[in-house]
């Protein structure tokens, strides 16, 4: 009998727990500013097991890609600058070329200069130009009565390559 007693004790507990329960809300002890629905879109770990998040350093970052961006418009500017070297070399050497052409043109010769055979220009003392299929040294005994100005060659298109 004393274990119905205790049955019923129990069961009426259990009735009342419930019916309290139910007339109470939950009410969740962490303040709302503190929670989120969505805590993906938190800036920072929500649990201990996320992922470690760091503020970004934005001046650090700022100043490696400035660093980045000087060393990489160095880099293109060495570059063009070798360019601009080798064209103004190439400026030089077409300068020259045009200026031997010219005393080739003015100078006298006897013969019909053959493409690639090398010739050889002397200037005389009155300042006139010869062009020679004698080289400076093939004179031979006798010394070359003119003086030596340059080897050539006659191109395909009729410029004159210097030797």
């Amino acid at each position: 009998m004393g274990d119905v007693l205790l049955y019923k004790h129990n069961h009426f507990f259990c009735e009342n727990l419930n019916v309290s329960m139910a007339k109470e809300e939950f009410k969740n002890p962490i303040d709302k500013d503190k929670i989120t629905e969505n805590p993906h879109t938190l800036p920072y770990a929500h649990t201990v097991g996320s992922a470690v998040v760091r503020p970004l350093d934005k001046g650090k970052i700022k100043g490696l890609a400035m660093s980045a961006m000087y060393e990489q418009s160095d880099k293109s500017l060495d570059q063009i600058r070798n360019q601009v070297e080798l064209l103004m070399e190439q400026a030089k050497d077409i300068h020259r070329r045009v200026e031997v052409s010219e005393k080739i043109y003015k100078a006298d010769y006897n013969f019909k200069p053959n493409i690639s055979q090398k010739y050889h220009l002397y200037e005389k003392e009155d300042n006139t130009w010869i062009l020679s299929m004698i080289g400076p040294e093939e004179w031979g005994k006798k010394p070359c009565p003119y003086l030596f100005v340059q080897s050539v060659k006659l191109m395909s298109d009729h410029t004159w390559e210097l030797q």
